[in-house]
């Protein structure tokens, strides 16, 4: 698509370009013929079956102006991506489209988008900065921590012939309604649930604290105004709740025994160790991607870049939709959200900004240091790269290429792969130096102040900006986060 599609660039004050695109005639008879086909599956014309009625006919029928306009309708999302790989920019924000007049038959499309871009950056040192590391640990506490995760999970539950308190689990069989009429949900049989688990709305769990087997408990509640299903926020239901049997857990004794269940090892001590071992081998990666992070920042640090407030602007309000979108996967609307939060959206935004910038300036390094280095990844490394997702989904990497050529994002693997790439190079050439010794020149890092997980890459952008939708989610607060 993208070599179908031409387009010329002209710089725009304050980091952002026109993009002057131009749809060859081909491709928009193609696409006419593709949509007046698909539009003709639904017309009853004499002398042709449905479903089987030819492009040209459908398109007299119709009328060329209304099937090309719905034709463009749906081809201007792809047209528009098409057209931004063709120009070469890095695009930040949403996009501003103005689209020409419809095309006559024969004539190529043109519209024009106008949209921020990644500036340009003015590379100071990048080889050999110098970056804290810290030396990775297993804390005692995280062991004992995973030694009670452990028991936990091995715990038994055994039924108990008295009351059921908090912490026991019961198996109940339930009914809700609202008003006398149930609602979907709201039953359940042989459901266990363990009480102060808080797994339930408010106040169930707590209503059956006390309940004996056998028993019979009415349970109302009202539902909180933030619920997810919104039919049902701040209603008062109603459940009749059969308790069938109280369970005790019994959590395993920290011995020979436990060790041998929990890994297959022989001793408690050669439990402890194991553990120790893979947190510290946990925290040592983490470290690492500190240490590549604050190397990143470093050169960041030393380069000349001009981000202007709109892009800051641009790029804070792409985190909030994508932990939007994140969010709505989860259940959680954007008022649930801001309620948990008890913040507003420009509070957020606010918050925002100070990552969105960062990570501009990270980008814009990181482009500057592929430019410079000419970091192109071959063949070998694009397969290197891609060979554990290919095993986790049953592929060859040949295979896997191939998928991705066919959907249009091999190349933005491939940038991807190169911000790794340049990435890599400014860590391996930085000279780490003790967290103590950043710190007494007051450099504004401390461990863990990156947040990533271990193994994680730092916000490279890769990708196209698109004119709606979104991904991860960045920095913004979460209500796991507390």
């Amino acid at each position: 698509m993208a070599g179908e599609i031409t387009a010329t660039v002209t710089e725009l004050p304050e980091s952002r370009v026109r993009v002057q695109a131009e749809v060859p005639a081909t491709e928009v008879q193609r696409r006419l013929e593709q949509k007046a086909r698909a539009l003709g599956r639904d017309l009853r014309i004499p002398g042709f079956r449905k479903g089987k009625v030819p492009a040209p006919v459908v398109i007299r029928r119709i009328g060329r102006d209304a099937v090309l306009d719905q034709t463009v309708r749906d081809s201007l999302g792809r047209w528009y991506v098409a057209a931004i790989d063709a120009s070469g920019i890095e695009p930040v924000g949403d996009p501003e489209l103005d689209l020409d007049s419809l095309p006559g038959e024969g004539e190529s499309l043109t519209f024009s988008i106008e949209i921020g871009v990644l500036p340009k950056a003015g590379l100071g040192e990048y080889r050999g900065v110098e970056a804290p590391r810290r030396e990775p640990t297993a804390d005692p506490e995280d062991v004992e921590h995973e030694l009670q995760a452990l028991r936990e999970r091995l715990a038994r539950l055994e039924t108990a012939e008295r009351a059921a308190d908090a912490g026991d689990f019961v198996v109940i069989d339930y009914a809700g309604s609202v008003d006398g009429e149930p609602f979907a949900g709201g039953e359940g049989r042989d459901e266990l649930l363990e009480l102060g688990s808080g797994r339930l709305v408010p106040g169930f769990e707590e209503q059956l604290t006390g309940a004996r087997a056998g028993e019979h408990r009415t349970v109302t509640l009202t539902f909180p105004e933030d619920y997810r299903a919104t039919e049902l926020a701040g209603r008062e239901a109603r459940f009749e709740v059969d308790v069938k049997e109280v369970k005790e857990k019994h959590l395993p004794e920290l011995d020979e025994d436990f060790a041998v269940d929990a890994a297959g090892l022989d001793s408690l001590e050669e439990l402890r160790a194991d553990i120790e071992a893979r947190l510290r081998a946990a925290d040592e990666r983490r470290a690492e991607q500190e240490f590549r992070e604050a190397a990143l920042d470093a050169a960041v640090a030393q380069a000349k870049i001009e981000i202007p407030a709109h892009l800051v602007q641009a790029r804070a309000e792409e985190l909030w939709e994508r932990m939007l979108h994140t969010l709505s996967h989860q259940g959680i609307s954007k008022e649930a959200y801001l309620n948990i939060a008890g913040k507003s959206e420009e509070q957020i935004l606010s918050e925002a900004r100070p990552d969105a910038e960062q990570a501009l300036r990270r980008e814009a390094v990181i482009a500057a240091v592929i430019e410079a280095e000419q970091v192109h990844p071959d063949d070998a490394a694009l397969h290197d790269a891609l060979r554990p997702t290919a095993e986790r989904e049953g592929k060859s990497s040949d295979e896997l290429v191939q998928m991705l050529g066919r959907a249009g994002r091999l190349d933005a693997v491939r940038q991807d792969l190169a911000a790794q790439q340049a990435v890599d190079l400014i860590a391996e050439h930085a000279r780490p130096i003790p967290v103590e010794q950043a710190r007494a020149r007051e450099k504004l890092w401390t461990p863990g102040k990156a947040g990533t997980e271990a193994g994680a890459q730092p916000a490279v952008g890769g990708g196209k900006s698109k004119p709606s939708g979104g991904a991860e989610p960045g920095k913004l607060w979460t209500p796991e986060q507390g």
